[in-house]
């Protein structure tokens, strides 16, 4: 085992409570304190809209960290410096936690700086691997998955704590010294790290040989992928001019879609042109990369379900009773805090999973490969919402409900976290070419902006009085309807999914040994 890798799990769990801590109360602390000047109908759906905007942020600027450390600086020194961001953001919490205009300001430096590291840390990892003990990196991703929830479990039990008795500028002051101590704990490995360097500019990369498969002509035959990919163009132009319809971050991030969606198809339809202008490898590297965002593509339905546990189950929460026994025992719980549910159980499943569940299934003869994993994960987080939702009817129906009732959907959705989560990190490292590792861990994280995306739109679909009319005839409340349109929509996606894993060629992209010193590294040796 790499010995510098208990400073990256560290790492991770003190960010992890800090980015969980104050996570985790933003959408309470919104309600009863920031937005208190709105009109009291009017705090939910705007606490919501805030929330979901700011994790369409954090999933968004992964991108641009990607892009910095595969083409300039590196994965080291991108963390460390977005992680600089990310404190400055929490210390804005702290000192605003009165003042809209500085509190908004921290959610962009947290986003930015939390988004920016999020696709380097864990590629970062893998670089610490190579062939000869690639075996071990699984273990490794099993780790540094448990200990994002081990940070998020005693973030998510004690912050609201925090908020209530001592106020938000404690409750969010110390999550931003868990990141410092995060920063600092990076920082003292330093000299420990294989260091990959960026790669250098280069000809046959993803964009030029996609950028030639389009353009390319040949004789007698037309440009069909150029012309998908411009209805795309046209489509991202006509969602930005619906900005003011619509709001900025909606409009821009259906731009994004719709250019990745056409632009891939395209590239997909045309791909086969670019053969002879560049290496085979190349452009097999990008048909593979285009595979891989069918994937990501598919996953997006079950982060539109899993966000909501920090919005929309914790607005349940408040209409339900907080007092209630279990196993004899008696407990008090605000509603924040029953999701300190879902890294409880994440630290359970993940063992029960590697050292229990996935021996049976190999021994009555089926291997829970990582897209049969996922499938089923997917099919979880719907099957969970559609238990949220029976009990949203039942509610609805006036009869006193115990919070006690939302561990089964917990339960149920944290199953499908686990296979779809841990399992995508592990899959999206090894499946991106050694130049795109960055860059597609940034697109695996992209796919939870489109899943808040989903939100952001149908919350917006139900202020319309048409849809409005729609749900009343079914005789179920807006939320109740939105929870079972929400499984409907995974359940759908789990299906899809399901079909398309038969389909799918696993590959190895995993770093040959010798390729992993960096000149420092080496001449240390």
């Amino acid at each position: 085992m790499p010995r510098q890798i208990p400073y990256i799990i560290a790492n991770e769990g003190c960010e992890r409570f800090s980015f969980y801590g104050m996570r985790n109360i933003l959408t309470p602390f919104l309600i009863s304190t920031l937005l208190m000047f709105l009109p009291e109908s009017e705090r939910t759906g705007e606490a919501k809209h805030v929330f979901h905007t700011f994790v369409i942020g954090v999933y968004f600027f992964p991108l641009l960290g990607g892009w910095l450390a595969d083409r300039f600086f590196g994965k080291y020194s991108t963390v460390f410096w977005f992680s600089l961001v990310y404190c400055a953001g929490h210390a804005c919490l702290a000192l605003f936690d009165d003042k809209p205009t500085g509190f908004y300001i921290g959610l962009f430096l947290i986003a930015l700086g939390s988004g920016g590291i999020k696709p380097l840390v864990a590629s970062f990892m893998g670089d610490q691997f190579d062939q000869t003990n690639k075996e071990k990196a699984k273990v490794v991703f099993d780790a540094f998955y448990w200990i994002i929830n081990f940070g998020s479990f005693f973030a998510s039990l004690l912050m609201p704590l925090f908020l209530k008795d001592y106020g938000p500028s404690v409750a969010f002051g110390i999550p931003g010294i868990l990141m410092f101590i995060a920063t600092a704990v990076f920082w003292s490995g330093r000299k420990k790290y294989v260091h990959v360097a960026p790669a250098p500019a280069d000809p046959h990369s993803f964009t030029r040989v996609a950028r030639t498969a389009l353009l390319a002509t040949q004789p007698g035959q037309g440009r069909p992928g150029l012309t998908v990919a411009l209805v795309g163009v046209i489509g991202a132009l006509l969602s930005l001019a619906m900005s003011w319809q619509w709001g900025f971050v909606i409009a821009a991030c259906t731009a994004l879609v719709l250019l990745l969606a056409f632009g891939g198809i395209g590239t997909s339809i045309q791909l086969e042109r670019a053969r002879g202008l560049h290496p085979d490898l190349a452009v097999d590297g990008v048909r593979a990369v285009l595979r891989i965002l069918i994937v990501f593509a598919l996953v997006t339905p079950f982060w539109s379900l899993f966000d909501q546990k920090a919005s929309t189950w914790i607005v349940q929460a408040n209409s339900m009773q907080t007092n209630f026994s279990l196993l004899g025992m008696n407990f008090t719980l605000l509603p924040a805090q029953m999701q300190a549910l879902n890294p409880m159980l994440v630290m359970l499943l993940i063992p029960f999973n590697n050292l229990v569940l996935f021996p049976t299934l190999r021994r009555i003869g089926i291997e829970p490969t990582a897209l049969r994993r996922m499938t089923a994960g997917v099919a979880f987080s719907a099957l969970a919402w559609f238990v949220i939702g029976t009990i949203q009817v039942v509610m609805d129906a006036g009869t006193p409900t115990s919070m006690a009732w939302q561990i089964l959907p917990y339960a149920l959705l944290t199953m499908g976290e686990v296979l779809v989560s841990a399992t995508g990190l592990e899959f999206a490292y090894s499946q991106a070419p050694a130049s795109m590792k960055g860059t597609i861990m940034a697109l695996w994280y992209l796919a939870v902006t489109v899943g808040n995306l989903w939100v952001l739109i149908v919350n917006a679909g139900v202020k319309n009085d048409a849809v409005l009319g729609h749900i009343a005839g079914t005789g179920l409340s807006v939320m109740a309807f939105q929870m079972y349109f929400f499984a409907a929509f995974a359940l759908l996606a789990a299906a899809v999914f399901g079909w398309y894993a038969k389909r799918y060629k696993m590959v190895n992209f995993y770093r040959n040994g010798e390729a992993v010193q960096s000149p420092r590294a080496t001449a240390k040796a």
